[in-house]
């Protein structure tokens, strides 16, 4: 078993060619981090027609925490535009499941994880939904779209500020670490971390993480 993720920029053609190449760069460190930190192939992820990506994590418990790194990443980039600020985001759908058809490129792939991603993507495009999950277990489904719909809502009201938070604590930095980092002090760090609810996006990793391991543990 696999987890493939499949995600649309928001709004892309409103971003300057400046702007989305930053983005694009964005996405490309993520793609590094996940080969050098979380054991992931780079190879597996690819950004397609510029505003698309797709990419497979070998360790779907380790999906969640790639889609939360790739939404904030996202998240602490904006530019003005005629006095509003637009900040980059995406919609991204998570599916588990088997990987029938393995091809040195991915979009050359195929199998029950990649059409679970797609077409959940493809029913989010028309609603404000921005992160799903689709397996093979209704009951998971069930349980992890209630929490991701909350999940959205709280990241819905991060400030840039807030999310560059998140993307250094999703990557097992430390308070004081990250104020080094921002040039801020230790307890305004402490602030953006609960102002931007890190203790219930904490919660839903690790259930995450327990719960696919569980259900999915000796497939392949």
């Amino acid at each position: 078993m696999i987890a493939v993720l499949t995600a649309d920029l928001i709004d892309s053609s409103s971003y300057k060619t400046k702007f989305l190449e930053q983005v694009i760069e964005m996405l490309q460190m993520q793609f590094e981090y996940f080969e050098e930190k979380l054991e992931e192939k780079k190879s597996n992820f690819r950004i397609y027609r510029g505003d698309s990506l797709q990419g497979i994590v070998n360790r779907p418990e380790k999906a969640l925490l790639c889609s939360f790194l790739l939404k904030s990443a996202l998240n602490k980039l904006e530019f003005n535009q005629n006095s509003h600020i637009i900040k980059a985001d995406l919609k991204l759908a998570i599916g588990i499941g088997s990987f029938d058809l393995k091809r040195d490129e991915i979009s050359e792939s195929n199998g029950e994880a990649f059409q679970l991603s797609g077409r959940t993507l493809d029913h989010m495009k028309a609603g404000s939904r921005k992160m799903m999950l689709k397996t093979p277990i209704l009951d998971i489904n069930a349980e992890f779209d209630t929490s991701l719909a909350l999940f959205d809502f709280i990241a819905d009201r991060w400030s840039t500020a807030s999310a560059e938070v998140i993307y250094y604590l999703l990557q097992g930095y430390k308070e004081k670490k990250i104020a080094q980092i921002l040039g801020i002090s230790q307890s305004a760090v402490n602030q953006r971390k609960k102002a931007a609810g890190w203790d219930p996006i904490l919660g839903l990793l690790k259930r995450f993480e327990e719960k696919i391991s569980a259900t999915f543990k000796g497939n392949v």
